[in-house]
Formats: C-alpha cells, sequence, structure tokens
C-alpha cells in the first residue's frame, strides 16, 4: 500500500481570517505548512503517493509545492471548483485510485495515530473500509461492537453511538462502486451501505493519542506554543527586540525594541520598530505596528 488521499478542499470557516490568507491544510505551523506533518507521518509509513483535492485560494498550493512533491512524497492536486464534499471528492480521483487500496485522512487534523497499525490492521482484514475511532470525543456518533461499525447516527439499527470518527481510515477501490459519479455526496451513504455487508471495520486509537483539530484560532494559538517555539535562521531580528515564547517564521522581519510575546509571526511578515504583540497572529503581508494584543494581523 503506498497511496494517500488527503482531504484540503475545506474553507476552515472558523479560523478566518488566517483563511482568508491560506487554506487551513497550509496555516503555518512550526514554521512550515500544516498538511507537511502529516506528509512526513505517511512516508514514515510507507506511503510515497499522495492525492490532495483543493478547492480554496489553489494558487496557495502551487506556491507551497511548485514541482509536486515534498521530500520524497509526490503530491498530484484534483481541484474541485464546487465542493464534493467527501464521497464525491474519493469518487473524483478514481482513475487515480485505481485498483489500490488507500489511506484517506483530513489535512487539517494533527494527531499521531499509529497509521501503520490501522493499514495493517486493514490490509489483514476482509472490510471494504476500516475507520480509525476513539471511544472519548464531543461527537460520539458510531456504533461499535469489537472491530465492527455497527451503525452510524443511529441510521442502520437504530443504536447509540459510542465512538468518534477520527477522520482516518483506509479503504479498497470497491468502494467506489457505492459512491455516484459527478454528485457532490457524503461517503456516509457507502459507510451505511457497507454495515449492511458487514464490511465496515473499526480500528481503535487507544494510549489517549493526540488528535487535535486546529479548527479555531483559540486552539491553533495554543497547540503551536506547546511546541517548543522557534525563531527561524532565515528570519532577520534586530539585536534590539525581544522575542519570548513565539514562532517566528522565514523570511520574517523584526524591527528595532519590537517586543514579541506568545505569538505567531508566519513567514514573510514583518514587524516595525517599537511593535509590542502579545498572543498575535501575524499573517498579513503588510507590516504590523503599534501595541497589540490577542489580535489577527
Amino acid at each position: 500500500m503506498h497511496k494517500a488521499f488527503l482531504l484540503g478542499a475545506g474553507l476552515g470557516t472558523r479560523l478566518r481570517p488566517l483563511t482568508d490568507t491560506l487554506p487551513k491544510p497550509l496555516i503555518p505551523f512550526e514554521n512550515r505548512p500544516l498538511i507537511t506533518h502529516l506528509i512526513d507521518r505517511c512516508l514514515a509509513a510507507g506511503l510515497t503517493d499522495f492525492a490532495i483535492n483543493t478547492h480554496h485560494l489553489p494558487e496557495a498550493w502551487e506556491e507551497a509545492f511548485p514541482d509536486g512533491t515534498w521530500g520524497e512524497a509526490n503530491l498530484t492536486f484534483f481541484h474541485e471548483p464546487d465542493l464534493l464534499e467527501t464521497g464525491g471528492g474519493l469518487k473524483n480521483i478514481a482513475e487515480w485510485i485505481g485498483h489500490d487500496p488507500i489511506l484517506v485522512h483530513n489535512a487539517d487534523i494533527l494527531t499521531d495515530l499509529p497509521l501503520d497499525r490501522l493499514i495493517t490492521g486493514h490490509m489483514a482484514s476482509n472490510n471494504t473500509a476500516t475507520l480509525a475511532v476513539q471511544d472519548h470525543g464531543p461527537a460520539l456518533h458510531l456504533a461499535v461492537d469489537g472491530h465492527r461499525v455497527t451503525d452510524i447516527h443511529g441510521k442502520v439499527a437504530g443504536q447509540n453511538g459510542t465512538h468518534q470518527f477520527t477522520g482516518v481510515y483506509v479503504v479498497d477501490p470497491e468502494i467506489l462502486d457505492l459512491i455516484p459519479t459527478g454528485e457532490k455526496v457524503s461517503i456516509i451513504p457507502a459507510f451505511l451501505e457497507l454495515i449492511k455487508r458487514r464490511e465496515l471495520g473499526a480500528y481503535h486509537v487507544k494510549d489517549n493519542r493526540d488528535w487535535i483539530d486546529l479548527g479555531t484560532r483559540e486552539v491553533y494559538l495554543e497547540a503551536s506554543l506547546a511546541r517548543s517555539p522557534l525563531v527561524s535562521p532565515m528570519a532577520t531580528v534586530a539585536a534590539s527586540a525581544s522575542v519570548t515564547h513565539s514562532w517566528i517564521g522565514p523570511g520574517c522581519q523584526v524591527g528595532e525594541r519590537a517586543t514579541i510575546t506568545h505569538s505567531i509571526l508566519w513567514p514573510g511578515t514583518s514587524v516595525l520598530d517599537d511593535a509590542e504583540l502579545t498572543n498575535c497572529i501575524v499573517h498579513s503581508k503588510h507590516p504590523v505596528g503599534g501595541i497589540r494584543h490577542d489580535a489577527d494581523l
């Protein structure tokens, strides 16, 4: 198994205005695009070929990956002028999938879920799809019995939910037969049909693994600052400036006597002389000055 489909076409509306600048999977995390952390984990699990669907600001993907690669990863982009949702997006890459099983993963989730175990478990089963699930979280919509999903939202057998879907799964190409062509449709109807056939497996995520949806400004800032912030060696920071527990991206300019505290400066941004920023996220290409707190700039 060597293919993965990374879902990158979402609008990231809860992160606006940050996602007015970049698609959510491309927002900087540890001074590099968020999706590259996922790609690195997939590479470590033996995956080498990646399909990524796009919609919002497609030119940003071309700028981030101009040669269609990331390390040893080969990236193929599928633009959706109109969002096709999770099922339609999968059907849209049917030719790329061919006869191969693939990993499907939300591109804007930060997780250390053991992808190699999920893949191995699926390949050893007779399931058409295997979902990574956890027994805690705010959306316990899946009923699970052992290593099989037996209901979703109570739509098959009226069962109450016990587990949350992580947005990560492995699927065989046969599922494409259950998705209509050229339609905007969720993957859930196909999953429901697999439940009826007893072909929808469950891989239990244990050991309190990280699973963070960077869906809001607060979560994004908190998760970033929990990771030992660094100043990029490719940033220019004035000797008289003060930087405390902040991410300063490559190409950043920090002016004289500026004070940056618990903040994130996206690559290529600039802060003027004497500016004071606290709990701020600088994403605009316009120079930022003044005294600012808890602001997206």
